[in-house]
């Protein structure tokens, strides 16, 4: 038995690492050891994912909590050694690109574990996201890289990493969507929410450039208060993003609206069972421009750059500027029928964990 120090740290993590956990426990190959470093902390953003997705306890629960990058990538480091010390994986797992990835990838190579990074080679070219900077970081240092869409390989290759370190696997957070999909939709979230399949917006906002800025926040308020002149909208909101529109007219004016629905952050099956009903969703989230593309869900990405660009290419995501009038536009066309046609992308099949349980076995 191989055993697998698998790193969980913030929403889009436990949705991935759900469906690598659960192919590497009935794959008979591994022995799990699960870690939860606390990145995400509240019970709404962590306790109901791991419930939902169907992951068993963490055998270790760091409980970092959050604070700015330095001390939050250090307190990993420093929580996480001595649990790597005592239990010797044998392989360290980590994905995506949040604090407790890159943290985790330095404690174990300093170490000498094997280090695999699934989501590797993902580039936005913008080196003031501090996710890019996790990114490029993590891929370095790690031995074996499992991609998810082709961009992923040509961006790892031109950074020299070796063609025999690489793998395209395929997106193992659509495997925990196609896993889940069927218990989300029975939900019926959108009719317990009394609203319409087809006829809402829903909105997600989290990243410093967008909520943090005072200007920026009132452009995109000023936005969804034209989206809830065409239709209800969905805004599930961090406190502290709310805390920011309260601070501005605008935004007192979008907290009021009758069509705006301001919700605490919800559970996963909820949040994708609203997501396949959508007339649109508006982002600025890394994970959600796949989820929509993989559901073939109308989606804007508020954003001039995407790490994703599979999404856009082939999937059914619009890169946009933050324009209230752009956006707006979006909203008509959406509702309308007039988006896009997408399709689904290679390898996002829901089989992406089985293959990399396969590879690494093999390999190990």
């Amino acid at each position: 038995m191989i055993k697998a120090a698998l790193i969980a740290g913030a929403r889009p993590n436990f949705i991935k690492i759900a469906a690598l956990e659960y192919a590497f426990r009935t794959s008979g190959k591994f022995e799990n050891l699960l870690i939860h470093t606390g990145q995400h902390y509240d019970a709404k953003m962590s306790d109901i994912f791991f419930r939902q997705l169907g992951m068993p306890e963490p055998d270790m629960y760091l409980g970092v909590g959050s604070g700015s990058h330095a001390p939050q990538t250090a307190r990993v480091m420093t929580e996480i050694e001595p649990v790597f010390q005592e239990h010797q994986p044998d392989v360290v797992l980590v994905v995506g690109d949040v604090n407790s990835t890159v943290a985790t990838a330095l404690t174990a190579k300093k170490l000498h574990i094997p280090l695999v990074h699934v989501e590797a080679g993902l580039r936005s070219f913008d080196r003031s996201m501090p996710e890019e900077i996790n990114r490029m970081a993590t891929d370095a240092i790690s031995d074996w890289l499992y991609v998810s869409e082709p961009s992923g390989e040509k961006h790892l290759l031109a950074e020299g990493q070796p063609a025999d370190r690489i793998m395209f696997a395929g997106n193992v957070m659509i495997d925990s969507l196609r896993r889940f999909e069927d218990q989300a939709r029975s939900t019926a979230e959108h009719e317990r929410r009394g609203l319409e399949a087809g006829n809402y917006f829903l909105i997600t906002a989290h990243r410093p450039a967008m909520v943090d800025v005072p200007d920026r926040l009132a452009v995109f308020a000023d936005a969804l208060l034209r989206l809830a002149e065409q239709a209800p909208v969905v805004f599930p909101i961090h406190p502290r993003t709310a805390s920011r529109l309260q601070d501005l007219p605008i935004g007192r004016q979008l907290i009021d609206h009758e069509r705006v629905h301001l919700t605490e952050p919800i559970g996963y099956l909820e949040f994708m069972c609203l997501m396949m009903h959508a007339g649109l969703i508006v982002t600025d989230s890394g994970g959600i421009q796949e989820e929509t593309t993989a559901l073939l869900q109308p989606c804007v990405t508020v954003r001039p750059n995407t790490e994703r660009p599979v999404t856009v290419d082939e999937g059914t995501n619009i890169l946009m500027d933050l324009d209230a009038e752009q956006i707006a536009q979006a909203g008509v066309k959406a509702l309308s029928g007039n988006w896009k046609q997408g399709r689904i992308p290679e390898k996002w099949d829901g089989k992406a964990s089985d293959r990399i349980a396969s590879h690494l076995a093999d390999h190990l």
